[in-house]
């Protein structure tokens, strides 16, 4: 007697296809990247995080020989900044590669630059990215009390390939809430010191400024990024086991 229900034998690809009682298909679903990766996404590899910075960083560098030793007027560094982001972004061009980064470089520098040129402070160069993080604190702190947490969105943007389910988990949805909590203060903080040092009138204040400008701004924000994925991370792996879990 063939095994299998009277008049449907069974056949080989049949029995091998057969799913499991009570086991949902996960075929359709994408898993997410390794951490690595996903990390790499967010910051532009080791390369997006050098490239970035360059400008602003040849620009304390210079503007403290200009400045110190008498080399050169604080116009020329700024012409010396401007001139390597645009160098960075026009490389990355030529050779057909991704250019957010470098762009972002660019724009930074140059706007920073223009009021700088104009006023003839060199701490006016960081003034646009002071702006931009209250800018930053003001809209998550905002999404927080509109209960859409800024930073899952984001994650969901530039991690989960836009997917709703940021908002849609409960878990996820809260932890993000205090997790752009963190982020709000750490910009905050960060601000905060930026303000002190910027109203400081003694001739180091805009050297100082720009080492605080370093100092505050990748470190603490690769931080607060892999805190942000590891926590993420860490909820959607415990959703399927929970869901597994025989009642």
């Amino acid at each position: 007697m063939q095994p299998g229900s009277p008049g449907r034998p069974t056949t080989p690809e049949a029995a091998t296809s057969t799913t499991p009682p009570g086991n949902k298909a996960t075929d359709d679903e994408e898993p997410l990247p390794p951490f690595s990766v996903q990390m790499a996404q967010q910051l532009g590899g080791v390369r997006g995080l050098v490239e970035s910075s360059i400008p602003i960083t040849l620009f304390i560098v210079v503007n403290f020989l200009g400045d110190h030793f008498k080399w050169w007027s604080l116009q020329t560094s700024l012409i010396i900044a401007v001139g390597a982001a645009l160098s960075l972004a026009v490389y990355r061009l030529a050779r057909r590669e991704p250019i957010r980064h470098a762009l972002n470089g660019v724009f930074g520098i140059a706007i920073g630059a223009y009021i700088a040129w104009k006023s003839g402070d060199a701490k006016d160069v960081y003034l646009p990215g002071m702006l931009l993080t209250v800018g930053y604190v003001i809209g998550m702190l905002g999404s927080i009390a509109l209960g859409r947490p800024l930073v899952g969105w984001l994650w969901s943007v530039t991690l989960d390939g836009g997917a709703t389910r940021w908002y849609d988990n409960t878990r996820l949805r809260r932890a993000f809430m205090w997790l752009t909590g963190l982020w709000a203060f750490v910009y905050a903080l960060k601000l905060g010191v930026q303000i002190l040092i910027y109203r400081d009138t003694s001739a180091d204040s805009d050297d100082l400024l720009g080492i605080a400008r370093l100092a505050l701004g990748w470190p603490p924000y690769a931080l607060l990024a892999a805190l942000t994925v590891w926590r993420a991370r860490i909820i959607l792996r415990e959703e399927p086991a929970a869901a597994d879990e025989p009642a």
